[in-house]
């Protein structure tokens, strides 16, 4: 588990932590942290270890975030869920980049068929905002939203060229406190610090065991030649055979580094020294588009802000009583409030927005400013701003995440309500078939077993035929029928005794992505009730399934197998 941080400590220690700060916000922001850190999921045990914080403290804290629709209390696990990537998602919509960058970066990634990257800088490391990543074998791992000190990437040489004797000192200081790197969950740590009589330079590979000093001229070297060339190469500094060129995308409006775009591969493929000949000028040529795409980009149209806010958490503090920490829900709120066109937003447009009386909206931002989650906006008169680290709530286990992920859950509920199976399937490319990706079971004697990856007629059964009715081609009957009621009911076509009724799970474009059905037996419910009792909690199933990808997909791109 990561070192906690300084905050963190101080929080668990009950000192250092400003008077106005507020205590179960704090503790909350780190109980998310430490489930991000730990892959999404921990036993309310393992987060009492990891947090220092009592159980009691710990269950009430993960009943609020359930409540939220943040995790969901999985027998005996906490999970995330994707309900926290609305958090993620303010901030990135607020910053805009990857909504104007990323098809430009997934464009390269096709063209070259290697890994993609967008980052920013946070502090003194770099947060992946967009990744297009290969889907080979051996590829790159890392996720939006993932953390990386400056020292062990190129975009950090490039940030760094822009840095102050400030940032230059607070760098120094983390260096030291944390040498191996251990606060950084997404690259594999430092190997123990040599002897102080051990004078070896470095290169930088995680293989070599540096002194402080020779990791700083290292990283002063990168920087000198990134100022110098305008561009950077990572030789295997994060661990052997991963390289990366990158060049910087600059604000046109400062003239600053706004994002880092970086191809990454593997010595297999490009050795280091080839990276500038062979990669460099389709990126720069990339990012020059890039920043063209900056120059012209309209002002962003202010989304709606979110609503009720504060009316919601009074009811269910109401409802749920002390299990309820409203202190915590408000304040998480708050992150909300900011978004597409509501980058930087006053104490007075947080407390609008939220619904929140001024004193405790001020007191939340405080809270936030104190945990690096918002900072006093740039060129903004007395205005917040969210900041990259917003991504550490959740944000980067769920980015990689399949749509069978997302319902599994969900249909799990489902097969428990109705008692039936529930499944979850997708068409083939050329149409004929549809393919189980997801399922549930029931216990019962007689059930239908379809396993995960099974192949079926689709004109045959339901979840084919709405996926079908779907496709806009000229429908036969049946489908026309699909198309029109928005379910398909199949009786007895595929197998004797054998009913099914399925609805379409639909993308953030209104098209059909996959279907959910359920199954049944002839014998146990007519088609009266397939329609009047199993329909109404199918319908929902795929609403809920639907709000979660639509959640998950909104800067990531969710595969659908």
């Amino acid at each position: 588990m990561p070192a906690m941080t300084a905050v963190e400590a101080g929080a668990r220690a009950g000192a250092g932590v400003p008077a106005e700060a507020v205590g179960p916000l704090v503790r909350g922001v780190g109980v998310l942290r430490r489930l991000a850190e730990a892959g999404g999921t921990l036993s309310p045990s393992a987060l009492e270890r990891a947090t220092g914080l009592a159980r009691s403290t710990v269950d009430r804290i993960t009943a609020t975030l359930a409540r939220m629709g943040y995790v969901r209390l999985d027998g005996r696990d906490v999970v995330l869920t994707p309900g926290v990537l609305e958090l993620g998602n303010a901030y990135l919509a607020a910053l805009r980049l990857p909504a104007l960058l990323g098809a430009r970066a997934d464009a390269l990634a096709d063209e070259l068929d290697e890994s993609v990257s967008l980052a920013v800088a946070d502090r003194d490391g770099i947060r992946f905002i967009h990744q297009a990543t290969r889907r080979r074998a051996l590829s790159v791992s890392f996720r939006i939203g993932d953390l990386l000190p400056a020292e062990r990437t190129a975009p950090g040489a490039l940030f760094a060229t822009e840095w102050t004797e400030r940032d230059w000192a607070r760098w120094r200081t983390r260096r030291a406190e944390d040498p191996r790197d251990t606060a950084f969950p997404a690259v594999p740590p430092r190997p123990e610090p040599a002897p102080a009589r051990d004078t070896a330079r470095t290169t930088g590979t995680t293989g070599t065991t540096d002194t402080a000093a020779a990791v700083e001229a290292a990283f002063a070297d990168r920087v000198g030649a990134a100022r110098r060339d305008g561009w950077a190469v990572d030789d295997q500094l994060i661990e052997p055979g991963l390289v990366a060129v990158s060049a910087p995308v600059r604000d046109p409006r400062t003239g600053r580094v706004a994002c880092v775009a970086s191809v990454v591969s593997h010595t297999s493929r490009h050795p280091a020294a080839e990276l500038p000949a062979a990669l460099l000028p389709r990126l720069r040529t990339a990012v020059a588009a890039m920043e063209a795409d900056l120059r012209t980009a309209p002002p962003p149209e202010p989304g709606p802000a979110p609503a009720g806010l504060a009316t919601w958490t009074t009811a269910s503090k109401q409802e749920l009583g002390r299990d309820f920490v409203e202190s915590l829900a408000r304040g998480l709120t708050v992150l909300t409030a900011f978004g597409e066109g509501r980058p930087a937003l006053s104490l007075t447009d947080v407390a609008r927005a939220t619904g929140l009386p001024r004193a405790t909206a001020r007191r939340a931002l405080l809270t936030h400013e104190y945990l690096g989650l918002v900072a006093a906006a740039p060129h903004e008169d007395r205005a917040f701003a969210l900041t990259p680290r917003v991504l550490d709530l959740g944000f980067p286990p769920l980015s990689r995440t399949t749509l069978p992920r997302l319902a599994e859950p969900h249909l799990r509920a489902l097969a428990d309500r109705v008692a039936e199976p529930a499944a979850l399937a997708v068409l083939t490319a050329d149409g004929t078939e549809i393919q189980y990706t997801a399922g549930a079971g029931t216990g019962g004697v007689l059930t239908v077993r379809i396993p995960v990856g099974a192949r079926l007629p689709a004109a045959a059964t339901s979840l084919g035929r709405v996926l079908l009715a779907d496709t806009g081609a000229p429908a036969a009957p049946e489908l026309a029928e699909a198309r029109a009621r928005g379910y398909a009911l199949v009786d007895e076509e595929l197998e004797s005794g054998l009913r099914s009724v399925a609805v379409p799970v639909r993308d953030r474009t209104g098209r059909a992505v996959a279907a959910v059905n359920v199954a049944t037996h002839a014998a146990r419910r007519s088609l009266e009730d397939c329609v009047e009792h199993l329909l109404p909690a199918l319908r929902a199933t795929a609403d809920d399934i639907q709000r979660d990808l639509h959640r998950a997909s909104r800067f990531t791109k969710v595969p659908t197998t």
